[in-house]
């Protein structure tokens, strides 16, 4: 977002030279391209407020671990006569 902030006020010191000067074409332009660096910000402050973790919880590998040791008896089972 840094860059973005940077670009955004370089974009105002150069709509002010070129309101100064009098292009008006590159006011346009420049106008242009500040409306869509203020939308970006927007969008990218609106993202960084919102809580993006998710709690996913701790696995619990007990019910795997159970069946694995249910199938590695009887297959010992099996294997003695």
């Amino acid at each position: 977002m840094p860059r973005l902030e940077e670009i955004h006020a370089n974009l105002l010191d150069r709509f002010q030279e070129a309101k100064e000067q009098g292009w008006l074409g590159e006011v346009a332009a420049i106008e242009a391209s500040l409306a869509a660096a203020e939308q970006k910000l927007a969008a990218m402050r609106d993202l960084a407020t919102r809580n993006t973790t998710v709690h996913l919880g701790m696995p619990d590998l007990r019910s795997v671990v159970a069946r694995i040791d249910s199938e590695q008896r009887n297959e010992d089972a099996k294997q003695q006569p």
